[in-house]
């Protein structure tokens, strides 16, 4: 998650849309699909379902890879894993039934996860040597929205935009931070409060946007950031500033949104002295003895 993975996005994602997939890596129409992943990979896998679903492209389902477990029939199964060596994606390869087709979206081709399955998406273009993801989730949802229909040729240049600006708001102002959804975008919110506290230590909440006043509204104060993707529904901005938070709802495209959360992130931990490659207790992956 260095400042240079980051801005470099926009070229990430140009490169992205100028390659056509030859394999199913969001499931072939009708088919019903599950979506895994671990951590940042799992919030991907909640987003691409809910966009393929909305879309009209069949039946999509997704989980944590850590705690999946037979169960429904799917004809496929999509693993997540940009470094291709998470314990639990192979653990949970190993227990796809028979006759079920599989897949794997990753950052690298050589690796166990990309050799378990029937085909794989290798976006080694997009991997990134930081601990923290950046890139990688981004370009993986963007090539999803493109799959299922959606004009997105525009993002790039919005990103570049977009990123070329300061941050919305000083994150250091604030010690208490809270991000937004709804529909797809939730997974985005909590992709965007795991940035904070992997990057920066510090305290991050996620929630669909209209379940945030049944309850975790209770702790805002005014030191609290509270940031929305997408649409800001009218009663819930006027609920959330009689808390005295501060709301940051930017009108660009949830995606992009997510890549200034991403900056954010990182503003934070500079701020505090950090090392945003080398976040304490993380390792880039996974791997189980």
């Amino acid at each position: 998650m260095t400042q240079q993975e980051i801005l470099s996005q926009p070229r990430v994602w140009r490169q992205a849309l100028s390659m056509t997939l030859d394999v199913p890596a969001f499931g072939e129409p009708g088919e019903r699909v599950l979506f895994l992943g671990c951590g940042t990979s799992a919030f991907v896998a909640e987003s691409i379902a809910e966009l393929r679903e909305r879309a009209g492209y069949g039946v999509s389902d997704a989980g944590y890879a850590s705690e999946w477990s037979p169960g429904r029939e799917y004809d496929r199964v999509v693993v997540i894993s940009r470094s291709g060596t998470t314990s639990e994606v192979l653990a949970v390869l190993s227990q796809i039934p028979d006759g079920t087709a599989t897949t794997a979206i990753v950052g690298v081709g050589a690796s166990p996860v990309a050799e378990a399955v029937d085909s794989a998406l290798v976006l080694d273009y997009a991997d990134e040597e930081s601990v923290v993801q950046t890139r990688f989730p981004t370009t993986v949802l963007l090539l999803a929205r493109r799959s299922f229909g959606e004009d997105v040729t525009h993002l790039p240049a919005q990103a570049e935009d977009a990123l070329s600006r300061e941050t919305a708001v000083r994150a250091s102002d604030f010690s208490h931070f809270v991000f937004l959804g709804r529909t797809w975008t939730y997974g985005l919110a909590q992709e965007a409060a795991l940035k904070v506290r992997e990057a920066a230590q510090a305290w991050s909440e996620s929630y669909p946007a209209l379940d945030y006043r049944h309850g975790p509204i209770a702790v805002a104060h005014e030191e609290t950031l509270v940031v929305v993707f997408g649409e800001l529904a009218h009663d819930l901005e006027h609920d959330i500033r009689r808390t005295r938070a501060t709301i940051v709802c930017e009108e660009f495209d949830p995606l992009v949104q997510l890549a200034r959360a991403q900056a954010l992130a990182a503003d934070l931990a500079s701020a505090r002295g950090l090392d945003i490659d080398s976040p304490r207790h993380l390792t880039r992956s996974v791997v189980l003895g």
